[in-house]
């Protein structure tokens, strides 16, 4: 059976060990079979590359121009589909979704070309590490018998000396091309993911709406920010709200179909959608429109979606002296952030932290914050005093420690599944990592979970103690992390990996020890 990469990259690095250690001829002999053993790097590259190629070639320039066209000449206040769409509205996302498909079949296609070129290389490095192996057992010949290998003379031992490191260099060869490969094949599937949460408008799957219906919701963002980095309805939020739409009884379904056709806007008709994939009643979601209603979108934006990630915001800024980045986004109601008790003094992230994912995949959660009991609301100091408020609720049901400080592993996978997994249809699990192997093995499961839009809560460790913050977005090697702290900020893969979390906190907190994953129920 073939191994996995990362069974490999372990394997050989063990053998390594071996092939360097072996004191005899016939361990040697035994290491080295065993490493030839192990299965090369798998995979067509011809195969590969031509569909790499064939992605790329997909010039979608021509349809860009024809519908933007359409967009220019001035569209009359036509509606059409189930939900009322304007026809003005529908041409404009069709232009996003004409430029987002484009933008998928090129990265998909380069993603494969990169790794095509990885994995001839890690295939040709192994297969060099395999010939000096097998001229290693060509020096050492047969294997002794049981007395003979108990004596080896002079001329034996410099013969074995030579053939182990022949083998040990044959042996390093194997492995940086397995390395080499599984970095290759992380890399792949990382963006393969990103690219597959991009094709938005597939997953929502209902048959109830139009294909206007489903562009329109799919592209549609809040109005800061860059808009394909703020998408209102994430990957996960269309596959759920299609699939809770299905579910609906008949006057459930017309009730929706009242409520997104009344919608004032894009913005308006997305975060009704939102709050059905949250989980809500449809009786709710009808209470909560009587909230929204008529609000310009910036004003729906301040209320609805806490994290507005800036064009600017993965720039390379350089380090503050505490080891934070500086290129950070503060995360803010009325210029009051969404912190830990309110100003930052209180020690509880993880409740916080917690509060915050929530607010970023429900909206009508966000609204009871933001807005208070009426919705209407715009005021710093009330929203304070009810984020503290909510805060210090959650603490308390995860059992959180005396005077708001601290709250232990099993308190934080009970609240991320009561709260951030009511909303998202998730079970967090939490998966404790010992050190860079494990938060490398994790990193692809953390990484399809925020591009589809389901935070991950992180814990990190250091000489200043322990925090929890939350990932909440991947884009290419990047991972962006809320900090209870009030801010945003992207850190790099091998940052989560190799102990440079300190970068979303500061450098007394470094290392990730823990991630909560989602799995849907």
């Amino acid at each position: 059976m073939t191994e996995s990469t990362g069974d490999r990259r372990t394997r050989l690095g063990e053998l390594c060990k071996t092939i360097a250690g072996a004191d005899s001829k016939n361990d040697l002999i035994d290491a080295i079979n065993d490493a030839l053993a192990v299965s090369a790097p798998v995979g067509n590259t011809a195969t590969l590359e031509s569909l790499g190629k064939l992605y790329q070639k997909q010039d979608l320039g021509d349809l860009y121009k024809r519908v933007d066209r359409v967009a220019k000449k001035g569209l009359p206040d036509v509606w059409t589909g189930n939900t009322s769409v304007l026809a003005s509205d529908a041409v404009a996302a069709a232009g996003r979704a004409v430029n987002t498909v484009s933008r998928a079949c090129y990265g998909g296609g380069q993603a494969l070309l990169t790794f095509v070129d990885a994995l001839k290389d890690a295939q040709s490095q192994d297969s060099g590490g395999r010939e000096t192996l097998r001229e290693a057992l060509g020096i050492l010949g047969s294997k002794d018998g049981w007395f003979d290998d108990l004596y080896e003379d002079d001329d034996e031992e410099a013969v074995r000396l030579k053939a182990r490191s022949l083998a040990s260099l044959g042996a390093e060869d194997m492995h940086k091309a397995a390395i080499a490969a599984d970095d290759a094949v992380h890399a792949v599937t990382r963006d393969l993911n990103r690219w597959t949460a991009e094709a938005r408008m597939r997953k929502l799957g209902t048959g109830n709406l139009t294909a206007v219906d489903k562009l329109v919701l799919a592209e549609t963002s809040s109005v800061d920010g860059d808009p394909v980095l703020n998408e209102i309805l994430t990957a996960h939020d269309l596959d759920r709200a299609g699939r809770r739409m299905d579910g609906l009884s008949a006057a459930d379904r017309a009730a929706m179909d009242r409520m997104l056709a009344g919608s004032d806007s894009p913005q308006e008709r997305a975060y009704l959608m939102k709050a059905l994939a949250a989980g809500h009643s449809v009786a709710e979601i009808e209470q909560f429109q009587g909230k929204i209603q008529g609000h310009d979108p910036e004003w729906l934006r301040r209320h609805l979606t806490p994290v507005v990630t800036q064009v600017d915001s993965m720039d390379d800024e350089g380090l503050a002296p505490d080891g934070s980045n500086n290129n950070k986004d503060y995360v803010t109601f009325d210029g009051q952030r969404w912190i830990q008790g309110g100003n930052g003094a209180e020690g509880t992230c993880v409740a916080s932290s917690t509060v915050t994912a929530r607010a970023i995949v429900d909206p009508l959660y966000a609204l009871g914050l933001t807005g208070g009991p009426s919705g209407q609301e715009d005021d710093a100091e009330a929203f304070k005093r009810r984020l503290v408020a909510e805060q210090h609720r959650l603490h308390t049901e995860g059992h959180g420690g005396d005077h708001w400080g601290g709250m232990g592993p099993d308190g934080q996978e009970h609240i991320a599944d009561t709260t951030i997994g009511a909303a998202t249809g998730d079970d967090y699990q939490r998966h404790d990592l010992a050190g860079a192997a494990d938060r490398k093995a994790v990193l692809s499961d953390v990484e399809k979970a925020v591009a589809d839009g389901r935070p991950v809560p992180v814990d990190v460790q250091g000489k200043d103690g322990a925090h929890a913050m939350t990932i909440i977005a991947q884009e290419g090697d990047k991972l962006q992390v809320y900090n209870p702290w009030g801010s945003t900020t992207w850190v790099s893969e091998n940052d989560f990996i190799n102990g440079h979390m300190g970068k979303a906190a500061d450098s007394g907190l470094n290392d990730a020890y823990s991630v909560y994953i989602p799995t849907a129920k």
